[in-house]
């Protein structure tokens, strides 16, 4: 693409004047502006409708179930997805700060992601069973994994190239872009316009799998310029030099107690799912109004958390804790009356699980920023981050403990993990 296609696109989306909006950024940086909030945009739409094209927590949970993969299997997909975007930070995060350029960094990421999705869909043509769940349980850690390094990688060469005033604005229209087109993606799926079989399942796969893939390409094109590489240091060195914190420091332990949990409600909507699924002869009659749900509920979610948690984090980790745990026997107690068994009743618990999840995520990350100094900040982040990754992996056995005890009663000991939760969560201070 063009500087000038670049520019006229930018000042669709961003109005006119890109290049003399500059704050916190390079004075030769501000010049190229105009060229690399295109390309940050587009990049990151891209990856972002990859994301709920994939979305591990619906669609790869309902494409494993089709193919007969295992329960256990099907349950460690969400655990190591998290867990794998989490942990690697720890580790890579000061080898990525040496390299004066990040972009690199992120782009190789999205094109890794991108293969490892095709390669995910490649399974799904050709395999099935427990082959086939274990065989992509295999290839999320290593997406996890790349996406752990994208992560760390992007906010730096965000703030290298895009001014402070126009970030948010980025990010969020990129949002916007994407929701759309999962959106769109579930009214085909409920519309039987995409039919709901492991081969179209599968196609969209590839569909994602390039999304990711011109976003590496596209994000090649990014102008950075050098810069700072000394002081980088691995969080896991951080964290175990001070897990000490999480006693001697009340209200840090409280907080990661709070957040471990709340891991529940990452790893809730696959079993909700499941649950539809044992009420449908086909099993494959839910996952459009799903998507639907879920996409809804994300976009609703962050407007109403955001603003609930500037007031108070506290009583957000609160009311969501406290809501899922409602959800939760709400899915124990519809499953044995036999509610769930409606496609659209099943979507709607998934929208308000979804939509507590979201409560979760924007107030433990604004109770945390507030809680800590700045100095104590990026201690926190790693304790937290090293205890809470360890214990999603972990999660990864509700799908053997589903297979033993049942969904129901799984839905049990998420209701009971959500209570304690909300217990916990009452005893924090107030940071704001």
């Amino acid at each position: 693409m063009t500087t000038l296609s670049f520019d006229r696109a930018t000042e669709l989306v961003f109005g006119e004047g890109a290049d003399r909006v500059c704050k916190d950024i390079p004075e030769a940086a501000c010049h190229e502006q105009p060229r690399n909030l295109g390309v940050h945009l587009a990049s990151l739409s891209a990856t972002k409708t990859g994301d709920g094209l994939l979305d591990p927590k619906l669609v790869l949970a309902w494409l494993l179930g089709a193919l007969s993969a295992p329960a256990a299997a099907i349950g460690a997909i969400v655990p190591v997805r998290e867990a794998m975007a989490l942990l690697p930070q720890l580790f890579i995060a000061g080898s990525i700060r040496e390299l004066p350029r990040r972009k690199w960094v992120w782009a190789g990421a999205s094109l890794a992601q991108g293969l490892v999705v095709l390669a995910i869909a490649l399974v799904a043509f050709t395999l099935d069973g427990a082959a086939a769940g274990w065989s992509i349980v295999g290839l999320v850690v290593l997406f996890g994994v790349a996406r752990s390094a994208a992560s760390v990688s992007y906010k730096d060469v965000l703030g290298k190239t895009v001014s402070k005033s126009r970030r948010g604005t980025v990010t969020g229209t990129a949002t916007s872009l994407s929701a759309a087109a999962v959106l769109a993606f579930g009214v085909l799926l409920w519309a039987e316009i995409i039919p709901l079989t492991t081969t179209a399942i599968a196609t969209v796969l590839v569909v994602a799998g390039a999304c990711w893939i011109f976003a590496g390409l596209l994000f090649s094109f990014v102008r950075e310029d050098e810069g700072a590489t000394e002081g980088g240091r691995n969080g896991i060195g951080v964290a175990l030099g001070n897990l000490t914190l999480l006693w001697e420091d009340a209200q840090l332990g409280r907080f990661v107690a709070t957040r471990s949990l709340l891991t529940v409600t990452a790893v809730a909507p696959p079993y909700v799912l499941a649950l539809a699924r044992e009420g449908d002869s086909s099993g494959l009659g839910v996952l459009g109004p799903f998507v639907i749900a879920s996409s809804i509920a994300t976009i609703v979610g962050g407007r109403l958390w955001g603003r609930l948690s500037d007031r108070s984090s506290r009583l957000v980790l609160v009311g969501a804790a406290a809501a899922s745990t409602l959800l939760f026997v709400t899915a124990t107690t519809g499953s044995a009356a036999g509610w769930l068994e409606s496609a659209w009743l099943a979507s709607g618990l998934l929208f308000l699980v979804v939509l507590a999840y979201q409560g979760v995520r924007l107030g433990r990350s604004t109770h945390l920023v507030d809680m800590a100094s700045e100095d104590e900040r990026a201690i926190y982040t790693a304790v937290s981050n090293t205890v809470v990754g360890i214990v999603i992996l972990a999660t990864s056995a509700f799908g053997v403990l589903s297979s033993t005890i049942g969904l129901s009663w799984l839905f049990v000991v998420f209701a009971v993990m959500s209570a304690a939760a909300a217990a916990v969560a009452w005893t924090l201070d107030e940071v704001q």
